[in-house]
């Protein structure tokens, strides 16, 4: 079982980082204190328990520092690389890098590595490794090239192996991946090559390493979406010969393919891995837990404002970019157990045991020792279990979500809700939505303080969820004014009842637009709402033909001399009333279903300024829809022409009398009576022709009996 606790913001990303975050965050020598690094000119160290820095080096301007900030464990100083080649040194007492000690190197460097218990190690561009002590004894000494010129360093990682050190750094080639592993005590460099199966040219976007026994247990989350694992030797069997590598499945779909903000992921303990990355294609970005021997998703927590794909963890902390800001998360993993994996374990385990695990491919493992021997534990596990579940039945993760909801906090039900959600879905499925929406809403009734909104958007998003199988869920949807949430349940809902759309309508067309600015509105109805088009009286002054018909004709232009006359050899056009975010809760309204019978008798309780903004929002829709040939609007979910001409006749139905005395809407009467003049014309000259249609309908009929040529003259009167 693994848990995420409540985040909390270290810092602000500092201005002088750049588009990619933070070169890094490094322990110092205090459990505490970590060293942040951004990707421009400034080195912070902050004490995490207290949120707070304790010290900020910066280097010149001009200046730029290429890898991150380390500290040595041995000394107590600072080191870190700028302008690829020039080393510093420094401690807490140091306040101007300028004037702290300088070294100038021959060769680029990529990364400085420090850990407890042995000195810093240097690793270079081109894959040579110095350590600290040596490289400042002779600064300008010359430094040897490992890898071949083509080749780029991804990833590296230092590990202490029987108080020996080790480094591990992983290279590419056009798409091929290698791996460099060097071991210090006897200055063995092994190189080999990563097999990547079936994906042969899959691209990695992420690597961690651990160590097993011998191995380097060495985790890669491909384009994919998948992390494998590749088993790499610590002591080769022949150092002087590159060696071949395979990769096995642990992890499958884990994170969308080829997402686009970056990925990470980082081992955490021998069963569970960190995840960061989006689940699915168009979702939200999320740090996630999986237990990797029994391969299931712990706990997930979504990250609305997007991460840099940068994951750093150190003993309990993770640390990220969210957004513009250094945050943290701490976790926390039990000892792996099948109760624990599914989330049914009840009582903490002794933290003193362990436990030793291996990973299980459950689809090819049949047949083999190893498959074999983990599937007599398993049953040993399930029937330990069976026999508890005799002495105590196990009460339904419905229920335990249902207390929960009665006392705790709106985040840990938030937590709670997720997990429930993530599990198997039961035939009753849709009762205990029902259920777990009302327990929320009638918590929110005797506390008034208490308003889980992100729980509530998540049941409404599980698309079981109606009108009447949760009343008050819109009523107190209307009372907070969470445009965002009613938003959804029209569009989810199919059974609202028309008082209640008219609500909706009321407090969207109300509501302001400083206030609707800061709402998290889904905009996919709405395409180039702020784009003015031009009205009848353009195609007037240019005669251009409007669905066949010229409104220049003497039968058809009386209706608008009055409008004619103030709009004299100008050209009008008409702009969206509202602003995007207002367009698309509007058209939410008019794409929800409705009677007109009841429908009608609510449209007369709205104002009539709010008529008429409504009103000119429809026949700005109208003129979009004239723009092309399909009468159709961009967007996802649009409104249809024929939704639009139905509310513009049920709001003058409802209004006329009221909206025909207001100054203002005299223009947008005036402008919709020609309209309707125009298509009556419209459909005169139709039925006019409709007979002569039919008469070359029966021609066409009779083609069979003519000759192979022949002329005929058709007279139409």
């Amino acid at each position: 079982m693994a848990a995420l606790e409540e985040e909390f913001t270290l810092s602000a990303v500092p201005l002088g980082a750049g588009p990619d975050g933070l070169l890094g965050v490094e322990q110092s020598d205090k459990t505490d204190q970590f060293l942040v690094t951004d990707s421009g000119r400034t080195v912070i160290l902050y004490k995490v328990s207290d949120q707070k820095p304790l010290g900020s080096w910066s280097v010149k301007q001009g200046q730029i520092i290429t890898c991150p900030a380390v500290c040595n464990f041995q000394t107590g100083e600072y080191i870190v690389v700028h302008d690829n080649k020039v080393l510093r040194l420094w401690n807490n007492e140091d306040v101007n890098l300028d004037k702290v000690f300088k070294a100038t190197l021959s060769a680029e460097v990529y990364r400085i590595h420090s850990i407890q218990g042995t000195e810093p190690l240097v690793l270079f561009k081109k894959g040579a490794v110095r350590g600290l002590e040596a490289l400042l004894a002779e600064p300008q000494q010359k430094i040897e090239t490992v890898i071949s010129d083509e080749e780029v360093i991804k990833w590296t990682k230092f590990f202490m192996v029987f108080r020996h050190p080790v480094l591990i750094f992983i290279t590419e080639k056009h798409g091929n991946y290698f791996a460099y592993v060097q071991m210090f005590n006897s200055r063995i460099l092994s190189k080999y090559t990563l097999l990547l199966g079936q994906e042969e040219k899959s691209v990695i976007q992420s690597f961690t390493a651990s160590l097993d026994r011998k191995f380097i247990s060495l985790m890669s989350l491909s384009a994919d979406g998948c992390i494998y694992e590749t088993l790499i030797p610590i002591h080769p069997s022949d150092p002087e010969k590159s060696q071949k590598v395979v990769r096995s499945l642990v992890l499958k779909t884990v994170v969308a393919g080829n997402a686009r903000n970056g990925v990470a992921l980082a081992i955490l303990d021998q069963d569970h891995i960190a995840v960061l990355g989006p689940p699915l294609p168009a979702s939200k970005e999320c740090l996630s837990i999986w237990n990797t021997k029994f391969q299931t998703l712990q706990i997930s927590k979504e990250l609305p404002q997007g991460t840099s794909g940068q994951l750093w963890y150190y003993g309990e902390n993770l640390f990220m970019l969210h957004g513009k800001f250094l945050t943290v998360i701490p976790y926390k993993c039990e000892v792996s157990s099948l109760a624990g994996a599914l989330g049914k374990l009840k009582h903490s385990q002794d933290p003193g045991t362990h436990s030793v695990s291996h990973f299980v491919n459950w689809e090819t493992s049949q047949g083999h020792g190893l498959g074999s021997q983990n599937s007599e534990a398993s049953k040993r596990i399930l029937r330990r279990r069976k026999s508890e579940t005799s002495v105590q039945p196990e009460v339904p993760a419905s229920k335990q979500l249902l207390s929960t909801i009665k006392k705790d906090s709106e985040k840990h039900i938030e937590v709670e809700l997720r997990k429930f959600l993530a599990s198997k879905r039961t035939p009753d499925f849709h009762t205990v939505i029902g259920d777990i929406v009302m327990g929320l809403l009638g918590r929110c009734k005797t506390e008034p303080s208490f308003y889980p909104r992100n729980s509530l958007m998540q049941l409404i998003q599980t698309h079981v969820l109606s009108y009447s199988l949760c009343p008050s869920l819109m009523e107190v949807a209307l009372e907070k004014t969470d445009v965002q949430m009613l938003q959804l349940c029209l569009q989810q809902f199919p059974d609202i009842p028309e008082a209640v759309t008219c609500a909706c309508l009321k407090i969207f067309l109300s509501i302001g637009d400083d206030i609707l600015q800061k709402a998290d509105v889904s905009m996919e109805s709405v395409s180039d709402c702020n784009d003015a088009v031009q009205d009848e009286h353009m195609e007037e002054q240019n005669e251009i033909l409007q669905n066949g018909f010229n409104p220049e004709e003497d039968n058809c232009d009386n209706c608008d001399k009055e409008l004619s006359e103030k709009s004299q050899d100008t050209l009008e056009t008409t702009s969206c009333p509202v602003i995007p975010k207002k367009a698309a809760l509007l058209n939410a309204i008019l794409r929800s279903a409705y009677s007109e019978t009841f429908l009608l008798p609510h449209l007369k309780d709205i104002p009539a300024q709010h008529i008429t903004l409504f009103l000119q929002y429809l026949y700005f829709l109208y003129l979009k829809c004239s723009e092309n040939a399909t009468m159709t609007l961009p967007g996802i979910y649009p409104p249809t022409l024929n939704q639009i001409m139905d509310w513009i006749c049920l709001l003058l139905d409802a209004n006329f009398t009221v909206v025909v005395m207001i100054p203002e809407a005299k223009r947008l009467l005036l402008s919709l009576y020609k309209f309707v003049k125009s298509q009556i014309c419209i459909c005169s000259e139709l039925n006019k022709i409709e007979v002569s249609f039919r008469e070359l309908q029966k021609l066409n009929q009779e083609k069979n009996s003519r000759e192979l040529y022949s002329i005929e003259v058709l007279e139409l009167f």
